[in-house]
């Protein structure tokens, strides 16, 4: 199978845990949302302390089971704390 391309945004502790606003990341094609994030988590162990972790992908969210395409732009948004 050949490799794709996307870009990687955090926001919040996500940032911090991959040190930076924003990464390249190379997957296979075909791989899903929640294979990219096992692909983060081995990269980054920081995301396993996570106990939630929304998806999005070109500006929409998504679910789990959403394929990832060459050159889109994941966006990990991690849950807002309020006071």
């Amino acid at each position: 199978m050949s490799e794709i391309q996307i870009k990687v945004v955090a926001f919040g502790i996500a940032r911090d845990i991959i040190g930076g606003k924003e990464l390249d990341l190379k997957l296979e094609q075909g791989t899903k949302a929640h294979e990219a994030m096992h692909v983060l988590k081995s990269q980054y162990p920081g995301f396993e302390q996570l106990t939630s972790l929304n998806l999005a992908i070109n500006e929409e969210y998504v679910d789990d089971n959403h394929a990832i395409q060459e050159g889109d732009e994941l966006v990990l948004i991690p849950p807002v704390s309020g006071g």
